[in-house]
């Protein structure tokens, strides 16, 4: 693992490397069947067009949202693609034992090699309830509060490193780097970069003490951006990895031919977010529906300052909101993510910026 399968490649006049986040977004009238195919399409058009990495994130217990497994969906947008990296934004380490998920992404790693990327974030990724559900336990800050070591855990076992006397020293990780040490063995020389993700300061301090990438949720917690981003850099350690920090934020994005459609498909995100935080999640709804929904004033005070975060309408807002916040943040990439019912216009989003930006057609 080196620096060069981090740091991503500026095409056309875009400030940074741009990316992609996919939530796998299940819209009313549709099945989790037509998300898992639109993201096919979306790794594809994305690839084609020089974005640099594919990220899916970890969720639970949500009908809008069908990212519950990521490696699963990574695997099979393995099989679709050929350069464009993938990885999970995140996987939340502690619903899961280390063990598994380095056993999960080496399996990756060995089907698409140097091209996988592991985010790990602490948070459950869903409600209390079924964070207990998963991991079996009424404890639910035990993992939060375990994550420094969960991650070494997790490290060892992908480095194949636990020191002599150590418990688990006989146990391994397969595939992983204890078959090129069997007889005949031959072990790719990859092995998945480890980024914190995180949307406060805990996850950026951790990134910055281990020599870590860096990964903050600009699209659901701006207020903590800059601050987070200023921890990192001010904290961080050379390491074996990385030299120099490098962080990348996640930025909702979506825009369109008709900057009014635009106005109405966030309108049907936002109404989405307000059911999500109210814990009434279901699937996203159509503008139509939103459009007729009566917001009280609280939650048209809420949409007001979530939607102050999403950069949307024509392509000239949008990029020059893209602009003002790599500027205002210095992120070193920005890795997109658009909410909309229609996943024609979610397509056509990521098509516009490129065009934009005159990423390259490849």
């Amino acid at each position: 693992m080196t620096a060069d399968e981090i740091r991503g490649t500026i095409h056309g006049t875009a400030p940074v490397p741009l990316s992609v986040l996919d939530l796998v977004t299940v819209g009313a009238g549709r099945t989790a069947t037509d998300a898992l195919r639109t993201s096919v399409d979306l790794a594809k058009l994305t690839e084609s067009r020089g974005f640099h990495r594919y990220w899916v994130a970890e969720h639970h217990s949500m009908p809008g949202v069908a990212s519950s497994s990521p490696a699963v969906i990574l695997a099979h947008l393995a099989a679709h693609t050929d350069r464009i990296r993938l990885g999970s934004g995140g996987v939340m380490l502690p619903n899961h034992a280390p063990l598994v998920i380095a056993e999960q992404f080496g399996t990756l790693e060995a089907m698409a090699p140097g091209r996988v990327d592991l985010g790990l974030g602490r948070a459950p990724g869903t409600d209390g309830a079924t964070a207990a559900a998963l991991r079996r336990s009424e404890r639910l800050n035990e993992g939060a509060d375990d994550f420094p070591e969960q991650l070494v855990e997790l490290t060892r076992f992908l480095d194949d490193d636990f020191p002599d006397g150590h418990p688990y020293r006989r146990i391994h990780a397969v595939p992983g780097p204890i078959q090129s040490t069997s007889p005949g063995g031959v072990q790719s020389p990859h092995r998945p970069p480890v980024w914190l993700l995180g949307s406060s300061g805990f996850s950026a301090r951790l990134a910055a003490t281990l020599g870590l990438p860096f990964a903050f949720a600009h699209h659901f917690s701006a207020q903590n951006t800059v601050p987070a981003l200023d921890l990192y850099r001010e904290s961080f350690r050379p390491s074996a990895v990385l030299k120099e920090p490098y962080a990348l934020i996640g930025v909702s994005a979506l825009a369109t031919d008709d900057e009014k459609e635009a106005r109405r498909q966030v309108l049907a995100a936002s109404l989405n977010m307000v059911r999500l935080r109210t814990g009434r999640p279901g699937l996203v709804p159509t503008p139509e529906e939103a459009e007729a929904y009566d917001f009280s004033p609280m939650e048209r005070d809420f949409i007001t300052s979530w939607n102050a975060n999403v950069i949307h309408g024509s392509v000239d807002e949008v990029r020059a909101g893209l602009d003002d916040l790599q500027k205002r943040t210095g992120a070193d990439e920005l890795m997109l993510t658009s909410h909309a019912h229609s996943a024609e216009l979610r397509l056509r989003s990521y098509e516009l910026i490129a065009d934009a930006y005159g990423l390259p057609a490849v």
